[in-house]
């Protein structure tokens, strides 16, 4: 029943209406990481999102939170304000998306 896959295109496919189980937990987690680093190497992976429109756009806003942080985190160092000030935008986001999908976001 697991729904994300990656397959010898590297096409990642997320569904957030097949049933939740731990192992589907894990999977968009991996995913999510696989995701991140590459936007961070540059790369481009094609993604496939499937669900309400708040529960995409709520998954699309928590992983462009996400990169923003670790961006301003890795220039700016963690006390910096503007650090803080991605980090709450992040928070925020992570929220929208656990209120939408009723998944908890894998990196806290």
């Amino acid at each position: 029943m697991q729904e994300i896959k990656q397959e010898n295109t590297d096409e990642i496919t997320i569904d957030f209406t097949k049933q939740i189980n731990e192992s589907y937990l894990r999977a968009i987690g991996y995913q999510i990481e696989y995701l991140l680093k590459s936007m961070f190497g540059g790369s481009f992976i094609p993604v496939r999102v499937s669900g309400t429109k708040e529960q995409v756009s709520a998954f699309a806003r928590a992983l462009g939170n996400e990169k923003k942080y670790i961006d301003i985190f890795n220039r700016f160092g963690l006390t910096d304000p503007r650090t803080l000030s991605s980090k709450h935008s992040l928070e925020r986001a992570i929220t929208g998306f656990e209120r939408s999908t009723g998944i908890k976001w894998p990196f806290k």
